[in-house]
């Protein structure tokens, strides 16, 4: 089973820009969607929308709401999302293809990724 998000939840993630540097996914989803099981590696997200989502990810779960027009670094994580809220969800994440040398995976709930 795939874990790119752009696989498992396609009708939610969409790739607008990839080469071999950096990936760029644009999340586009409606009060309710939720996205499965997916990792993202280190990456940079953009908020084109103010919105709530519960994020989980090894029996954990945390609750999150950004305004438009933040911006974030997200270390690399594994995650499910859902919108809990009562607007849509949309971002830009741009994901960087080279890892921090000696980097681990952090702390898998990111503070808004979806």
């Amino acid at each position: 089973m795939s874990d790119d998000p752009a696989l498992v939840s396609p009708d939610l993630y969409r790739v607008i820009f990839d080469n071999d540097r950096v990936r760029v996914l644009e999340y586009l989803d409606r009060p309710g969607d939720r996205t499965r099981p997916h990792r993202h590696p280190d990456s940079v997200m953009y908020t084109l929308s103010t919105f709530r989502r519960r994020i989980s990810s090894g029996g954990r779960q945390v609750e999150v709401e950004l305004p438009a027009g933040q911006v974030r670094w997200l270390d690399a994580q594994e995650h499910e999302g859902e919108n809990i809220g009562d607007t849509p969800t949309h971002s830009i994440f741009i994901e960087l293809k080279e890892p921090r040398q000696g980097a681990r995976p952090q702390a898998p709930l990111g503070p808004a990724a979806p």
